[in-house]
């Protein structure tokens, strides 16, 4: 079906979907609007399939959306919006786009863990990452003999710890976000570079023998801290899809539209981040914690953290395909 054959068959049921939402008397039809408003949703995956002109697909898309908030805006409640999306909506996000997810997780995995291999089999290998200042400056942090874990601090400074974390956590998740506006590479290129620097930091001190501070202050916030920036890389070649793969739409459109859904991973990835932030700040870095008990926690939370991503929301998925 061609698209002026497609808009002429349909155009009575978008108009009388634009005529439900403003006539009161049919908005009080339960039946009515939200019957129309299904169909419309048809249509405009129909549009999509079939790749027909941007402006149709926009114009079914923005009448699919106001319709969408007549129905439901109104009566759910901010706090009902919130947790539908961090109950469902967003792990659901991310298993629909599983592609650059895997991907953002392989360059930093991969990175992370060939360097550790690397420092570890050859100790001299770091300094082709940090030069010998930096290398100290770590080892002075972790050194198991020291009264603090980290950063040199005092109990009164957790506050400050908390929010220097946040900065420092969603800067690094913003630069691996917006590196995806140089066709994906930039994120890339950044997912490399964290990788690498932490597997030379891990593998270096578990070498010389300091795994037990180091690991059991990184165990328990990474699992937070680390999928975020997994996320942030996601969402960041989402955006480099559109760029280089923009369809039969312009890549302006195209990527109009992958950006809706890479904002809204942000938007659970900088969760991610604050929740790391405040483990690090009130959990990890205490010494006053036994490792055991550190590693146990940070077991649950990596495991939280997976079944979370990978099962979240998926009985209203299959609730919303049956209907």
């Amino acid at each position: 079906m061609s698209p002026q054959e497609f808009v002429r068959r349909h155009e009575g049921d978008w108009q009388a979907l634009e005529s439900a939402m403003q006539d009161k008397a049919a908005q009080a039809d339960v039946l009515a609007l939200p019957a129309r408003y299904r169909q419309v949703c048809q249509h405009l995956a129909l549009a999509r399939e079939r790749h027909y002109p941007p402006a149709l697909v926009e114009k079914l898309n923005r009448l699919v959306v106001q319709a969408h908030y007549r129905l439901y805006a109104s009566r759910e409640p901010l706090a009902g919006i919130v947790s539908n999306f961090l109950l469902a909506g967003f792990p659901a996000l991310v298993r629909r786009h599983a592609g650059p997810f895997w991907l953002s997780m392989l360059f930093f995995y991969g990175s992370y863990i060939a360097m550790a291999l690397a420092v570890w089999l050859h100790p001299s290998v770091i300094y082709s990452v940090m030069d010998a200042d930096q290398v100290r400056q770590f080892e002075h942090m972790y050194d198991p003999g020291r009264r603090t874990i980290g950063f040199e601090r005092d109990d009164a400074s957790d506050f400050f710890m908390f929010g220097y974390y946040i900065q420092h956590n969603i800067g690094i998740g913003f630069q691996t976000f917006a590196g995806g506006m140089m066709a994906g590479v930039g994120s890339l290129v950044i997912l490399l570079f964290n990788g690498i620097a932490l597997g030379a930091v891990s593998g270096h001190l578990t070498r010389i023998g300091y795994s037990e501070t180091f690991w059991s202050f990184v165990c328990g916030h990474g699992a937070f801290e680390l999928t975020a920036i997994v996320l942030c890389g996601m969402a960041g070649l989402m955006l480099g899809r559109a760029l280089v793969s923009p369809g039969r739409l312009t890549r302006a459109e195209a990527l109009r539209l992958q950006a809706r859904s890479a904002v809204r991973i942000i938007y659970g990835a900088t969760l991610f981040l604050v929740l790391a932030a405040m483990i690090e700040a009130f959990w990890s870095s205490s010494t006053a914690i036994p490792a055991q008990v550190k590693y146990a926690v940070a077991a649950v939370l990596w495991s939280a953290v997976a079944l979370y991503l990978a099962f979240a929301g998926r009985g209203r998925e299959s609730a919303d395909a049956a209907r």
